[in-house]
């Protein structure tokens, strides 16, 4: 699954950005406020409003304070999977159970520095794991390779029916990375500048896919 990130996107003309990325599976919205990272951009207003203008489900990254309290609006507005940082939810059980209730997917981010043993068990309450693979708040920033070995627990324990969810990893992600990301076992791949920066939107996800399939099926 390849999901761009809008925050690579010309704000000016986010519907016309949206039509571009036709084939995506998701479109990935990051919400930013500032406090949580040091970076603001949209919030619930213009989410509502990309929803009236694409079929594309729509992937929200909350990198915000009080998540508790804010996520669920996300989920009752339409939003396909919306996902909260484990570093900000109170109570990341009920959360997920909420969101789920308000009828999305309910997601976990986690930062690089952020070790992924100590929430295995919330895990089980989750549809997708988003491993942070550069820190959150800024796009266009370097692959932190080493979050891979978070990915490698996890899909083991999805192979092996302890988990069931999908893994998604977000930053950094371009054709240079997302082969060693798919051997991993990554699942979903959240790509900014590599599907917005490219002179084809549409084509630049087609390859993504095509490099994150053949590295999938070459180490499986």
């Amino acid at each position: 699954m390849i999901a761009p990130s809008i925050l690579s996107a010309d704000f000016a003309r986010l519907a016309d950005e949206l039509a571009a990325i036709h084939g995506a599976d998701w479109v990935h919205v990051d919400v930013m406020d500032a406090h949580f990272v040091p970076n603001l951009t949209l919030g619930l207003p213009i989410v509502e409003s990309l929803l009236k203008v694409t079929d594309i489900p729509m992937d929200c990254h909350l990198m915000i304070e009080d998540p508790d309290r804010w996520a669920i609006a996300y989920a009752e507005a339409g939003a396909h999977n919306v996902t909260v940082h484990i570093e900000a939810a109170k109570d990341p059980i009920k959360l997920a159970r909420d969101l789920r209730a308000a009828g999305s997917k309910a997601g976990l981010s986690i930062k690089p520095g952020t070790p992924i043993e100590p929430y295995l068990d919330v895990l089980k309450e989750y549809d997708t794991l988003l491993v942070m693979s550069v820190e959150p708040g800024f796009g266009g920033q370097s692959f932190i390779a080493h979050v891979l070995d978070k990915v490698r627990t996890v899909r083991n324990l999805v192979d092996t029916g302890h988990l069931n969810l999908l893994v998604e990893i977000d930053g950094g992600i371009n054709s240079d990375t997302i082969e060693q990301a798919a051997e991993a076992g990554v699942d979903c791949f959240v790509a900014g500048s590599a599907v917005y920066g490219a002179a084809d939107p549409a084509r630049a996800i087609e390859a993504l896919r095509t490099q994150a399939v053949s590295a999938n099926h070459r180490f499986a």
